[in-house]
């Protein structure tokens, strides 16, 4: 597959450390220009065959050191059906500077949460939109470097969350051809606008009983995409509760449009 270049500014990406893992997946931390980021790609990737890629979202402000054990075992479980897969460090998170007005934002939410009352849209807004409008051109600039690599290929997909990031890329960025997205964040209104433009395969994992999110307002995203191939799997359980299997039909559903 030729890579489409999206239209942000070129990027250097740097290899600065790789580990063989003891599944034979080789783990790459790289920078993408002040960017860190980790790429795990199977042993099955050559030259000769590169591996389709999926990229891997993680909650905002968490950071992937915090993060690591997690995409670190999504990505051998996706390496296992010869994928390759990378984590950026979210804007704000990490060793990252913050985002502007994001630390009032979240104490707006907290203070909206304890007194009971529902989240207003603009905490919202302001909490979730400067990190799409931050994380969506780094994605792209990072698509272009790592297609550009001899083992690493299209198609692309996106997985996890933040939500409100994978529906802007789902609309944005044509190299991606399917989403998994998990209904664990808060949705701004301008996203479930953006999701009636989303065409592409999506895949939707929502915890029913998930403490910090609106139930009604995930439905209500869903219910938006424009796609003609979209899924919804609601399982019991809070936030942290996923079970094993719902990851098991998530990668079924990377590898039917991905190989």
């Amino acid at each position: 597959m030729n890579a489409t270049p999206s239209s942000t500014p070129s990027s250097t990406l740097t290899f600065t450390a790789e580990q063989q893992l003891d599944d034979d997946v080789l783990e790459r931390r790289f920078t993408l220009d002040d960017i860190p980021g980790f790429l795990w790609t199977p042993a099955s990737a050559t030259p000769a065959a590169p591996a389709p890629l999926i990229l891997l979202g993680q909650p905002g402000g968490l950071g992937m050191d915090r993060m690591y054990p997690r995409l670190a075992g999504r990505a051998r479980h996706t390496a296992s059906a010869g994928i390759a897969t990378v984590a950026l460090e979210a804007p704000g998170a990490g060793s990252r500077p913050p985002l502007p007005g994001a630390d009032q934002a979240r104490a707006d939410l907290r203070t909206a949460l304890a007194a009971g009352e529902p989240v207003p849209d603009d905490v919202v807004d302001r909490l979730v939109l400067p990190l799409v409008d931050r994380s969506v051109p780094e994605w792209r600039s990072a698509l272009d470097a790592l297609l550009a690599l001899p083992e690493v290929d299209g198609p692309v997909g996106y997985s996890g969350g933040v939500i409100a990031v994978g529906v802007r890329l789902a609309v944005v960025e044509p190299r991606i051809v399917a989403a998994g997205l998990f209904a664990g964040s808060y949705v701004p209104r301008s996203t479930v606008d953006e999701a009636r433009r989303v065409t592409i395969p999506v895949h939707v994992l929502l915890q029913w009983d998930d403490e910090g999110n609106d139930r009604q307002a995930a439905l209500d995203l869903f219910d938006a995409f424009g796609s003609t191939e979209k899924t919804l799997q609601a399982n019991l359980g809070g936030h942290t509760g996923v079970p094993a299997f719902a990851g098991d039909d998530a990668g079924r559903f990377f590898a039917r449009h991905l190989r």
